[in-house]
């Protein structure tokens, strides 16, 4: 019974220690990545001044999906779509077709699904997909206190995105970002040329580099110095509590995976040296018996000879 029993310990060392590599070795790398069910709505709301108008009550709205079937192993596609819509009743949910439209915008891009970094050779990317360049959407996996290269839209390149620190947000502690630069020259709006300035403010979950809330401040004129846009925005409420929320479940996910080869390394070592134990001590017991049996034989041998 001990032989067996110390047989089962040892096959369950082996497993255990082969899963505690596996999961050490293989699984971060799985896991550390942009899923493929993404489909969400990001809304920011805020306030506008457009053209010649009053300073009015905007929401923006960015709807962002994953085209699974143009996505690969190590690539996500995104397909997005936003818009600006004038909101003086604080009742948009979506966007709209009517006068309440400011601007509206569709993007499809490809990011690394690891380190989030735009990929512009994609074969899957329609053909008249606008080629970016460094972090488009979120940050890499496992942050850095440095500077990156974020994608702005309106410039159609790449800026830094400065590290200014770390603060937390609902209990959860997020990293930092500014983006800041002033009267660059841009399509202020569609077709239209003119001056771009921009003060954002992201903070990023430092473990999934998902953006928790972000703060926007725009200013576009057109080539003459008149407004074009100006924009303060940020995320609401609702969007910074899911973000929060989705940010504590994946590092859940997350932890589970780095701490298991923790737990299970020491416990297929604690296996086999059990099982190696009552292993050989069966064999012992075993052999000791034996020789206690031809101890016997002899002493009954010795006894009829003397008799």
């Amino acid at each position: 019974m001990r032989k067996v029993l110390g047989l089962v310990l040892l096959g369950l060392s082996g497993f255990l220690i082969a899963a505690s590599l596996l999961l050490f070795l293989w699984a971060p790398g799985k896991v550390e990545r942009t899923p493929l069910d993404i489909d969400s709505i990001t809304q920011l709301t805020g306030k506008a001044t457009y053209l010649s108008e009053a300073e009015t009550p905007v929401k923006a709205i960015s709807a962002n999906r994953v085209d699974v079937k143009a996505s690969s192993d190590s690539v996500v596609q995104f397909n997005t779509f936003t818009c600006l819509v004038r909101d003086p009743d604080n009742n948009v949910q979506n966007c709209v077709k009517d006068k309440r439209l400011i601007t509206s915008d569709v993007d499809t891009f490809a990011t690394d699904r690891h380190t989030a970094q735009a990929v512009t050779d994609y074969a899957n990317l329609p053909t008249d997909a606008v080629p970016h360049t460094g972090l488009v959407n979120k940050f890499p996996f496992n942050v850095e206190k440095k500077t990156y290269n974020f994608w702005d839209g309106v410039l159609g390149k790449s800026v830094p995105a400065e590290y200014k620190g770390t603060e937390k947000i609902q209990g959860l502690e997020t990293y930092k970002f500014v983006i800041s630069f002033a009267d660059q020259p841009a399509k202020v709006t569609a077709g239209v040329d003119g001056t771009y300035s921009d003060d954002k403010t992201m903070w990023v979950d430092p473990i999934t580099g998902s953006i928790i809330n972000q703060q926007d401040k725009q200013v576009r004129k057109l080539q003459n110095g008149d407004n074009a846009i100006t924009l303060d925005f940020a995320f609401t409420d609702d969007t910074v509590k899911r973000n929060v929320q989705d940010a504590n479940d994946n590092h859940s996910q997350l932890g589970l995976v780095k701490n298991a080869p923790l737990v299970l390394l020491p416990l297929g070592i604690i296996a086999g040296v059990v099982g190696a134990f009552l292993t050989l001590g069966a064999r012992n017991a075993g052999g000791r018996h034996r020789n206690d049996e031809i101890d016997w034989d002899d002493a009954d041998q010795d006894a009829t000879s003397r008799a």
